[in-house]
């Protein structure tokens, strides 16, 4: 089994992580939220939370392309969060909150693209999809106490900014 990876910059990577596990457990997925699209090594959160490494809060999927495609985990990042909104989800404000797609390859690349124009024409019309479509770059895994956060604090924060649009 050869395993891809995915990586996705969604706001708050606590509710992203939350949401796609939520549905693609059932699919063997593996995820760690952390740092990537910055200038600064070995950022922290804190470091993160300045706005001054450039970083965003991301999720990295690894994920076997037998069992769920690029394309639909694509398509449910941008179900699960406001694309439209630059640095910003809900009440999370900052660079480190954006919205941003990090391809791995060349395919990813072109899917991300296929995708967002898919979605710009059928689910927003009226506004702009803001996403960025980078090149992955190095991911710097949070603190351990941010991995599967609120699977280990169901009673903590929720982010309201990640539920299924359409």
């Amino acid at each position: 089994m050869s395993l891809e990876k995915a990586t996705f910059a969604a706001g708050c990577f606590w509710g992203v992580e939350h949401i796609y596990k939520k549905h693609f457990n059932q699919f063997g997925i593996r995820t760690k939220v952390g740092y990537t699209g910055g200038h600064v090594d070995d950022p922290d959160y804190r470091k993160v939370c300045s706005g001054l490494t450039n970083h965003a809060e991301a999720l990295e999927i690894e994920f076997d392309p037998t069992k769920v495609s690029f394309d639909t985990l694509v398509e449910f990042f941008y179900k699960m969060h406001d694309p439209t909104t630059k640095n910003a989800q809900g009440p999370d404000v900052g660079t480190q909150y954006r919205s941003a797609i990090f391809y791995h390859t060349p395919e990813q690349k072109s899917v991300a693209e296929k995708v967002t124009a898919q979605v710009q024409e059928k689910h927003y019309k009226g506004k702009q999809i803001v996403t960025e479509i980078v090149p992955a770059g190095k991911f710097y895994d949070a603190e351990e106490y941010h991995q599967e956060y609120l699977q280990k604090n169901p009673h903590g924060y929720e982010c309201p900014t990640h539920f299924l649009r359409w």
